[in-house]
């Protein structure tokens, strides 16, 4: 058994990581950020959801944009190909489950 408290996670560089789980070539992870990060696509689905704090979550679809306001026991999804960024209002721990090796 594994036991994580992700409050406790905070490294000091935004974004890395804390890996929780891997299995059948998808990656589980918490992680820390008080910075925005850039848009990309992921190359598979991608589940983003907040564990503490703020997060708006922008989504690109063509020239639409839309923004959400997440908080802690909001999840997002995004399929394939969908282009999107992940800015926190303040420190953050999120998880996110993606395809091992996706950015």
């Amino acid at each position: 058994m594994n036991f994580i408290h992700p409050r406790l996670f905070e490294p000091g560089q935004a974004w890395q990581g804390l890996d929780v789980a891997k299995f059948d070539g998808v990656t589980v992870r918490v992680h820390w950020t008080d910075q925005p990060y850039r848009w990309h696509v992921n190359d598979g689905q991608e589940v983003f959801v907040v564990l503490q704090g703020a997060v708006r979550m922008y989504h690109r679809a063509g020239e639409a944009e839309t923004v959400r306001e997440m908080g802690p026991g909001d999840i997002c999804t995004f399929a394939e190909g969908d282009e999107h960024r992940a800015v926190p209002d303040g420190p953050a721990h999120v998880l996110v489950i993606e395809r091992e090796g996706s950015i």
